[in-house]
């Protein structure tokens, strides 16, 4: 099953990433990588929390 968290960056800004992404996520608002790709699932970076899995 996929699932989305809801992740914090360390700028304040929150945003939904894709557990599973093949990519790297950065944040929308000040370009910060929030998570890397690790085999199958994310790899959050360091600075950036889960608030939720959704």
């Amino acid at each position: 099953m996929s699932k989305f968290l809801r992740v914090k960056c360390a700028c304040g800004n929150e945003q939904n990433i894709y557990g599973h992404a093949s990519r790297s996520v950065s944040c929308l608002v000040c370009g910060t990588a929030l998570a890397h790709p690790a085999g199958s699932r994310v790899e959050v970076t360091e600075g950036t929390k889960v608030l939720r899995v959704l």
